[in-house]
């Protein structure tokens, strides 16, 4: 069967020299679909960096202007392909059509290139500094090199390599991306490269500002974190495969960030337990099983205090776990892996309440599992209890009392979210304050009385967090213009003449909104 091009230096073309091929999987059916993909080589990969490198010097010259009509083009072609869009990655997730992928997932991607392109066009983000008696003057820009980005399998559009956060924030920041697709919707990928393609033909940038490829072998992958022409690179997905790019990036001296694992931790204080327990219950089953619990910020973890409530809480939870019909996971290795992740927590103690086994189903499928360890053995073993299982399964820790549930937090790892849970009347408050200082510094969203797996896309969002949740505890992957900051490199002037300077940095602010930071007061007038 024929295979499907690759985007490469500006133009659709066959692979140079495959190494393999690979054919896309319906989850829901467990059945392969139509197309089939190259697994790139050297060949392939030799030309995505030499047009990527040419790009990116190219892209010095583009206007912020520019590069924000190209946004706003892509968005407005998703928005009008979004029929074919949705169609096809429900068919390689088996995401409900609606209100998933067309009313939640395809507005949140158009939404984010749309605040890309206000922030390009606006230029705040870049940070103009100056300091007029010394003639220093500084800004941030591109790399100099294109950006790399691998998708998850778990939002195929507000995630995906090519259309996606990190795609959005790196050409925000003037940078051509090439775009590593997801093995688990290679198709949806294709039609939005296409779009993108035809938004950067039709908005004049340099051709080669996004590049698309599907697969490669593990060794030769790691050239796209490493390569001398790289800029940067972004990564989301497991643990063990970011930490190998991890690993060949430091190698090289390139930037790389990385979003891997994340257990979320959810705090039920008593006092929330006694007031609203039922309601509790409801919303922590809805955000564990949500998409098949195959969200970054899934709780995996909820903490609790020995009592009689909270055994009645747990038996609440247990039964809605195993009343709720297991969703479709995203690929066939995911029952497999989910298999794997609760023998490791039983192994250090955990005891299963509900589920554990890979369910009967027509799709890619595991039960609905729910797990409890008391706090005594969960400081004996914090590492393997806190191992992620992907999917619909969480893991209830009991703590004997407050001076236990404290040293439990304290052993915690590096997370994306973490919860607590609180009374309305203030029972709660001196637990609250017990908690929260050990908890802050483990994560890098704290909520309270809320769920974690909602990400607003607005500028003061981080999702981010320590690591392992993340590679930099500095950076967030949702969130405009902070998201931009990844992709972009410090550029200082010292003494260079006025007519010489970027814009951004001359006597007149170049669209009056700016904020610049001249002699260390945020102003938007001129000099």
């Amino acid at each position: 069967m024929e295979m499907q091009n690759v985007l490469i230096a500006g133009g659709w073309r066959a692979s140079k020299n495959p190494v393999g091929s690979y054919t896309a999987l319906n989850p829901a059916m467990k059945s392969a679909l139509g197309e089939t993909y190259p697994v790139s080589g050297e060949d392939d990969l030799y030309d995505l960096f030499e047009t990527g490198k040419t790009a990116a010097e190219q892209l010095r010259t583009v206007s912020p202007d520019r590069l924000a009509d190209f946004l706003e083009l892509f968005a407005a072609k998703i928005e009008e392909h979004t029929d074919v869009l949705v169609e096809i990655a429900n068919l390689e997730t088996a995401l409900p059509s609606e209100p998933r992928l067309r009313n939640v997932e395809i507005p949140r991607t158009t939404g984010q290139l749309q605040q890309a392109a206000a922030a390009v066009r606006e230029l705040s983000w870049c940070r103009a500094t100056i300091d007029t008696a010394s003639n220093i003057r500084s800004k941030f820009g591109p790399l100099g090199g294109p950006v790399v980005v691998f998708g998850p399998n778990n939002f195929p559009f507000a995630f995906n390599s090519v259309s996606g956060g990190d795609f959005a924030a790196a050409i925000a920041a003037g940078n051509p991306v090439i775009a590593k697709a997801n093995p688990g919707h290679p198709g949806t990928t294709t039609q939005l490269a296409r779009l993108a393609h035809d938004a950067v033909m039709e908005t004049g940038l340099p051709p080669g500002t996004v590049q698309l490829i599907y697969r490669t072998p593990h060794d030769t992958g790691l050239q796209l974190v490493s390569h001398p022409f790289i800029g940067a690179s972004a990564f989301t997905g497991s643990r063990n495969a970011g930490l190998q790019l991890k690993a060949a990036a430091d190698q090289a001296g390139k930037p790389v960030y990385l979003e891997m694992s994340s257990v979320n931790p959810v705090f039920i204080l008593p006092g929330a337990l006694r007031e609203r327990g039922d309601e509790i219950a409801a919303e922590l089953f809805g955000s564990c099983s949500l998409g098949a619990g195959q969200f970054c910020t899934n709780p995996g973890l909820i903490m609790l205090l020995k009592s009689e409530p909270t055994e009645a809480f747990i038996k609440n939870v247990a039964d809605r776990f195993s009343a709720g019909a297991p969703g479709t996971l995203l690929t066939a290795s995911g029952p497999d892996n989910l298999l794997n992740a609760v023998a490791t927590l039983v192994t250090a103690g955990a005891e299963i309440i509900v589920g554990g086994e890979i369910a009967e189903a027509d799709g890619f499928s595991f039960a609905n599992t729910l797990l409890r360890v008391d706090g005594t053995m969960f400081l004996d073993s914090p590492t393997a209890l806190q191992t992620e299982a992907y999917g619909t399964a969480s893991l209830l820790v009991v703590a004997d009392d407050i001076d236990q549930l404290k040293q439990v937090t304290a052993v915690l790892e590096g997370n994306l979210t973490g919860s607590i849970y609180t009374d309305t009347q203030g029972e709660d408050d001196d637990t609250y304050d017990i908690i929260e200082p050990e908890l802050r510094p483990r994560v890098g969203r704290l909520l309270n009385d809320k769920m974690p797996t909602g990400v607003a896309v607005v500028a003061a969002m981080n999702h981010g967090g320590p690591y392992p949740a993340t590679g930099h505890p500095g950076f967030t992957a949702v969130g405009l213009p902070a998201a931009m900051l990844r992709f972009a490199a410090l550029h200082c002037y010292d003494n260079v003449r006025l007519h010489r300077l970027p814009l951004e940095l001359q006597d007149t602010n170049p669209t009056g909104a700016m904020w610049r930071l001249i002699d260390n007061q945020w102003t938007q007038k001129d000099i």
